[in-house]
């Protein structure tokens, strides 16, 4: 049976960093705040903007919800999220995806202030993915799938990494930061032939591409890890990875859907919401706590 690379363990240790960092913002005067906003109509976008809530009220942090009628322009929101980086009482700003059909995200989520963009989604924060650029916010779920494998013990330094998926949310900046660990990256997409024959190279496997059952027990190896980055909501309203669930007689470890990466990538929501504040204060010519 392969050992479970559960989220739960390492989040508790990113929160309590957190906690620490929470406390010395108040000290310092400030009270971290995070605003979200929420176009209605998707239940898993409410579902996961009210998670992030309970964690904020844990971690001390002021958590504003802005919810929307499905029928809001993308004027109207733009307007609000002008309003909010033009607001010093709120450090972070998250855009709940996906949107309806009238609103193009990507101009949207460009519209955020890069020193308050937690998840990761502006030009800006793009761009210093790709350069290594310390004054950047870096996409949460990336981060988690490393953070994931250091908290278990994996170095990445000379390891060969298979990443299967080049999305922009996840594949594309996984790849930037799993070369900046020195690991040796190989990518694979919908045009790669033979997954399994790069898999049998690969010491760890890092999957999403946003569909059940692409990597199945028969592509992989004993000696094989498998951080599992998707997510999929099946027809009776469960959720699994990309994974399939006779992995765990294939590989020596590998990460559950859920309670694995998703769980990890919360805390590093609010692990940017603390880097975001210090770059604020940066800007500002502030002291940082």
């Amino acid at each position: 049976m392969a050992m479970l690379l559960k989220g739960k363990d390492a989040a508790e240790h990113v929160y309590a960093d957190i906690r620490t960092r929470v406390e010395e913002w108040k000290k310092n005067g400030k009270q971290p705040a995070l605003a979200t906003l929420l176009v209605e109509g998707d239940p898993a976008s409410a579902y996961y903007a009210r998670s992030k809530q309970k964690v904020a009220e844990k971690l001390g942090v002021a958590f504003r919800l802005r919810s929307f009628p499905s029928t809001v322009t993308e004027e109207e929101l733009l307007k609000v999220i002008e309003e909010l980086n033009a607001d010093e009482g709120v450090h972070g700003i998250m855009l709940e995806l996906p949107l309806p059909r009238h609103l193009t995200a990507a101009a949207i989520e460009a519209a955020i202030a890069p020193a308050k963009d937690i998840d990761g989604v502006t030009p800006a924060n793009k761009l210093a993915v790709f350069t290594g650029s310390g004054k950047g916010l870096h996409p949460a779920t990336p981060q988690a799938c490393i953070a994931l494998l250091k908290h278990y013990g994996y170095a990445l330094e000379g390891r060969n990494v298979t990443l299967v998926g080049r999305g922009q949310t996840v594949g594309l900046p996984l790849f930037h930061l799993l070369q900046r660990e020195q690991a040796t990256v190989t990518v694979c997409h919908s045009r790669t032939p033979d997954i399994a024959s790069q898999l049998e190279r690969a010491d760890i496997a890092i999957v999403a591409v946003g569909k059940p059952n692409t990597i199945t027990a028969k592509m992989v190896h004993r000696a094989l890890t498998v951080v599992d980055a998707g997510i999929n909501e099946l027809a009776d309203g469960s959720i699994c990875g990309d994974a399939a669930a006779d992995l765990s007689e294939a590989v020596s470890a590998f990460s559950p859907v859920p309670g694995g990466v998703g769980t990890l990538t919360t805390a590093m929501l609010f692990r940017n919401l603390m880097k975001a504040m210090d770059l604020q204060a940066e800007q500002k010519g502030a002291v940082k706590p």
